[in-house]
């Protein structure tokens, strides 16, 4: 391998939404980071079955329910 091609692979803690942390691997961030998820298995609906919901910051499922109303979905 050609040296210095490649990031810098380290160790960080994850936190989830619920508080849980764990240890894994990466190229983000810097050794010893923390990154804290906004979304992850236990809180988004695609895994966990629907029971809640995302937040539309941004007016774009809203937005998208209103351009495509008279469609009927």
């Amino acid at each position: 391998m050609k040296a210095e091609t490649h990031p810098d692979y380290h160790m960080i803690t994850v936190k989830m939404t619920d508080g849980t942390e764990y240890q894994t691997r990466t190229t983000w961030g810097d050794e010893g980071a923390t990154m804290t998820l906004d979304i992850d298995p236990t809180s988004h609906p695609a895994w966990n079955g629907g029971s809640s919901r995302l937040m539309d910051t941004g007016g774009r499922v809203s937005k998208f329910k209103n351009k495509y109303a008279g469609l009927g979905f």
